[in-house]
């Protein structure tokens, strides 16, 4: 009997996905729950197991095309048994010649009926703009014809036509986007285009986390079975300086604010399809160990493309560190419809001041805080950001909770 492997539930509104790699050939055995083949959605990439144990029969749908939730993407014959070198590929989808373009005819009016009147000539536009519009003109190098496209569009005569681009060239290529690239890219903007977003910025000194790590790393990892990092100190300082600043763990609704008395921390994790934003559940109520156990498990699932909508839903405020990959300062931009996000970049040793004005060297760190101004005031963001610069310098405090 042929069972249909059927594209799941990918989260609320999400209705179309893209067929990912398939894991399995047809004609190649299969075990009830065993990944089967992946897809990605909008939010994430999701594997689709196979709901019997069989035979992979026929793949329906391949790789990089576009299917629907609960659309057939395969059939497996149940109870079959694989018959040894029966199996094969699927089938990649075959390549598509570009269109051609048509050949694009000289724009010509057409002839007025018979015995019509005349249309009369337009007035040349130089005569219905003003001399300083002239002027203004000519000082940003604009045609006539621009002008008089952006006066017919604003008018509702006519539209700008969409912007054409000219084909790839020898050695370029043109990939699409993929739906998890598509949908950041949409988010970035509406990011920058809905909140008021401004960054500050601050130094700390990672000396007694450091020192922390390099004393009892070994321990720690012997004990919990994870490295010590650093996220983890980041998490809980995050955590503690939310409860001080309850805005900067709030977000806009409309006209009104709601606050969170929940911390839910996002960590900006690179995936294996992108950048992606799994989130700690109830973070203050998390140990550091717990802490740095769900980073790394959330981690790997990511660089596997295991993420699930649940890993990503429900955030309140975002850790991104940039400094894994070099970075020495940058500007977040808000993971909304939060209102706060922390940036963390590169430990580089420098020359500070130290006590009795001493110079000596230390391995700093920059540190931004991206910020809703709408509902967080500069005091409100640039305290936040010493609370948590405090609490990393002195570790402790963070374990006394003082």
């Amino acid at each position: 009997m042929a069972v249909e492997l059927k594209v799941p539930s990918l989260g609320e509104s999400v209705t179309q996905a893209q067929v990912g790699p398939w894991l399995k050939k047809e004609g190649e055995a299969v075990a009830q729950d065993e990944p089967v083949v992946e897809v990605e959605s909008e939010k994430a990439t999701v594997v689709v197991p196979a709901p019997v144990a069989g035979v992979l029969r026929k793949v329906l749908r391949q790789t990089g095309e576009t299917v629907a939730v609960g659309q057939a993407l395969g059939e497996i014959e149940a109870g079959a048994v694989a018959v040894p070198g029966a199996a094969r590929p699927a089938a990649s989808p075959p390549e598509k010649a570009p269109p051609k373009e048509p050949a694009k005819q000289p724009a010509v009016a057409p002839p007025a009926p018979k015995g019509a009147p005349a249309a009369p000539p337009a007035a040349p536009l130089a005569t219905r703009l003003t001399p300083a519009a002239r002027k203004l003109l000519a000082e940003h190098g604009l045609g006539k014809g621009d002008v008089l496209r952006l006066l017919e569009g604003a008018a509702g005569k006519a539209t700008l036509a969409p912007a054409e681009f000219p084909p790839p060239g020898p050695r370029e290529r043109l990939v699409p986007m993929s739906p998890l690239r598509r949908t950041v890219a949409r988010r970035l903007l509406e990011a920058q285009d809905s909140a008021a977003i401004l960054t500050t910025f601050n130094e700390v000194d990672m000396s007694r986390v450091m020192e922390l790590r390099e004393r009892y790393g070994q321990a720690f990892q012997e004990k919990h079975g994870i490295k010590l990092g650093f996220m983890g100190f980041f998490v809980k300082a995050a955590v503690e300086a939310l409860a001080a600043f309850p805005a900067v763990n709030a977000e806009v609704r409309g006209d009104a604010v709601l606050f969170k008395d929940h911390y839910d921390v996002g960590v900006a994790v690179g995936g294996g399809k992108g950048l992606v934003v799994p989130v700690i559940r109830d973070a203050d109520q998390l140990s550091l160990a717990q802490i740095e156990l769900s980073i790394a498990e959330l981690a790997r699932r990511a660089r596997e493309n295991r993420i699930t909508m649940e890993d990503l839903a429900g955030g309140t405020f975002t850790i991104s560190n940039g400094g894994i990959y070099g970075s020495m300062l940058s500007t977040p931009i808000l993971n909304t419809p939060q209102s706060g996000i922390l940036g963390l970049h590169k430990i580089q040793k420098k020359p500070v001041v130290g006590p009795d004005d001493a110079v000596v060297v230390r391995p700093m760190m920059y540190l931004a805080l991206s910020y809703d101004h709408r509902i967080i005031d500069g005091r409100e963001a640039v305290t936040f950001l010493v609370k948590v610069k405090e609490l990393i310098e002195e570790p402790s405090r963070l374990m006394l909770d003082v």
